[in-house]
């Protein structure tokens, strides 16, 4: 039972994860909106998940009514988009109230995921998440008539998110095994003494920025049609899928060298990007190696902190706040400012900056247990 209804939520929050990413900067894009503009607007979300796991080290604590406030925040900012497509500062503010909702509710389920299902299995039931961004962006992008058309998708997605979300707190089955200490105290988490762990975890997702902000539109320029770029999205959360279902073999293995080994071919994959953005077959190939930047890079990630840290809930919002809200942050704002200025170097700095998240990864001493 608990099993579905997680499933259930991954299906419908990556529902609202594509249709922020892919849909959300075309339309803002199409609405005059500038590239600054839009950096600014997207990295506001990543900016919130940062800062938020900082309230828990001053007494709050992620527990079922937390949970369900983030959801009510979520659902609210999912609806206020619709008065807001025309309005720099009040799409600011939306996507402010959006980044709270994110960033408090995923770090919840992962951790009740990985107690309940286990590591093996994660991969398993996370994949509906992908699944459910597929369908999405194969879903929209034939009703994408107008801007008002992406918004009423967020707002029904989000709604299903936050249905499924209540019932997983409310599941009587919920019983999370794992006895972690009650203490918010960041010194235990480490981060400073592991600092090249968090760095390379950190730029891992600046590196994103280029992708995740401006793919649609990089593409797009580069005389790729909007079909044949959403195809592209699709092929890569295919291969990401494919890559959910099989890596459970893999994380048994050493999960630092995991983590190394795919901020490397992160490094190739943007690169090949940026040398060959009009080539179809090319992009296509850069997709496909979203099985490891993505997939199994997430899946190491949180399985290694998960096993390193006794405060597992702590130690999923910091790594959701550190690397995907301010590595997402910077990314975004950095991404902004290259392809207004430098549009043709946006990969190429990507590239730059996953090879210096390869470098701390590598330098980095695997860390056991702590208590």
């Amino acid at each position: 039972m608990i099993a579905t209804l997680i499933a259930s939520f991954y299906f419908f929050y990556f529902s609202i994860i594509a249709i922020h990413i892919i849909f959300l900067p075309k339309v803002l894009n199409m609405l005059g909106h500038l590239p600054i503009e839009i950096g600014i607007i997207f990295a506001s979300a990543p900016l919130v998940r940062f800062i938020v796991p900082f309230l828990f080290l001053k007494g709050f604590t992620l527990d079922a009514k937390t949970f369900n406030i983030a959801l009510v925040i979520l659902l609210g900012s999912a609806v206020s988009f619709l008065p807001s497509l025309n309005s720099f500062s009040a799409l600011l503010a939306v996507n402010i109230g959006l980044g709270i909702g994110l960033s408090l509710i995923l770090p919840y389920i992962e951790t009740i995921a990985l107690d309940v299902i286990g590591k093996e299995r994660y991969g398993k039931i996370r994949l509906f998440g992908s699944v459910g961004f597929i369908l999405v962006a194969l879903v929209l992008v034939e009703f994408l008539s107008s801007a008002e058309v992406a918004i009423y998708f967020l707002i029904v997605v989000t709604f299903f998110t936050a249905l499924f979300g209540f019932l997983i707190v409310k599941s009587e089955h919920l019983h999370i095994k794992s006895s972690e200490n009650k203490s918010n105290n960041l010194s235990e988490l480490n981060i400073f003494s592991h600092w090249k762990l968090w760095l390379g975890l950190l730029l891992m997702q600046v590196s994103f920025g280029s992708f995740y902000n401006f793919f649609t539109i990089y593409e797009t320029a580069n005389g790729v049609s909007l079909d044949v770029t959403i195809y592209m999205w699709t092929f890569g959360v295919v291969i990401e899928i494919v890559m959910f279902y099989f890596q459970g073999r893999f994380l048994r293995n050493n999960l630092l060298f995991i983590l190394q080994l795919t901020t490397f071919a992160t490094a190739i994959r943007w690169l090949l990007l940026y040398l060959y953005p009009s080539n179809i077959e090319m992009v296509f190939f850069t997709q496909a190696i979203h099985a490891l930047s993505f997939a199994l890079f997430h899946s190491a990630a949180i399985s290694y902190l998960f096993s390193i840290y006794s405060q597992r809930k702590l130690a999923q919002q910091f790594f959701f706040g550190i690397s995907y809200g301010l590595g997402g942050f910077i990314g975004a704002i950095s991404a902004g400012y290259i392809y207004q200025y430098f549009p043709t170097l946006l990969f190429l700095s990507s590239a730059i900056v996953a090879l210096m998240s390869w470098w701390f990864l590598y330098r980095s001493e695997e860390i056991k247990s702590i208590a």
